[in-house]
Order: C-alpha cells, then sequence, then structure tokens
C-alpha cells in the first residue's frame, strides 16, 4: 500500500471549490475522473463503490490529477450491465452528495465516452438504470452495498459526530 502524500478527498475538493465558485478546475477535473473510470472498465475492471469519497485528487504542476482508491468491492467483469451499474452508483452518490451539480456529472460522463469501448451501451445501460432502477438481485446487492459503505463514509465525517 502507498501512501499518497498531499491528496485530498474528490468529496472535500468539489466542496471547496464549488464554495469559491471555481468551476473550471472542477470541470477539467471531473472528465479527468470519467476518463480514469473508462479506463478501469476498458480492462474490464468495476470498481463497485464509486463515490466521491473513493477518489484522491492530487496536485500536479499545472492540473489536478484524481487516483482511484478502494477497490474492496470491485470485481471483474465484461458486462454492460455491471459498468453501467458502476455509473449509476457513482450518479446517486454524487448527485445526493453534492446536489445542483449535474453539470459535473455530465463532465465525468463526458470524459468517460471520450475513451470506453462500448460507452454507447453502457451510457444507455446507466439511464435504463436511473429510469427503472438495476434490475437483478446482483445489481440491488451491489447498490446496497455502497449505499451503506457511503453511509458509513458519512458518519464519520467530523462534523456528524
Amino acid at each position: 500500500m502507498e501512501y499518497m502524500k498531499q491528496t485530498v478527498v474528490l468529496k472535500d475538493f468539489i466542496d471547496e471549490h464549488v464554495a469559491r465558485g471555481e468551476r473550471t478546475v472542477l470541470e477539467d477535473l471531473c472528465y479527468n475522473v470519467g476518463y480514469t473510470i473508462a479506463l478501469l472498465h476498458n480492462g474490464d475492471i468495476v470498481h463497485g463503490d464509486l463515490t466521491t469519497s473513493n477518489v484522491l485528487v492530487m496536485k500536479r504542476i499545472d492540473k489536478y490529477d484524481c487516483v482511484m482508491i478502494d477497490f474492496g468491492l470491485s470485481t471483474n467483469s465484461s458486462l454492460i450491465e455491471d459498468k453501467g451499474v458502476d455509473l449509476y452508483v457513482l450518479e446517486k452518490a454524487f448527485l445526493s452528495t453534492h446536489p445542483d451539480s449535474q453539470d459535473l456529472f455530465d463532465k465525468i460522463l463526458a470524459g468517460y465516452c471520450s475513451v470506453a469501448r462500448g460507452q454507447k451501451t453502457v451510457v444507455n445501460k446507466l439511464r435504463e438504470n436511473t429510469v427503472e432502477g438495476p434490475q437483478t438481485e446482483h445489481v440491488r446487492l451491489k447498490l446496497f452495498v455502497g449505499i451503506v459503505s457511503l453511509f458509513f463514509v458519512v458518519m464519520a465525517t467530523p462534523s456528524f459526530n
């Protein structure tokens, strides 16, 4: 395991930059997050718990990079359904943690679509899940675990104690 120096959790980074009105930085970073998720999915790696608390942000010389963490629920899957659910969990976590940030989530999808193989099918599956909800027990279990994980992250946040 490697210690990541001078990083901040994406959740805190977004909150800080929204408060300062610095959305351009956020748009670029969210595009990068989507791009990174697409690289994982292209390698058939499904994170299983994509939230803004499982992405670290690190400052480079002239830009910010993202690093995915906490692969405890990850799986190796080429199924479009699994990749769509990965994005669905992120969308639900993102929009519940950062209300009024649909435009930033759209940047994540733009970054994802820029390199993801089969991106239209995956995004269609995301939209299908958004409208109908995930359909299989396997998918429901992944969503439940993601929500429970998010609950524990929120409860561990000092402002809630």
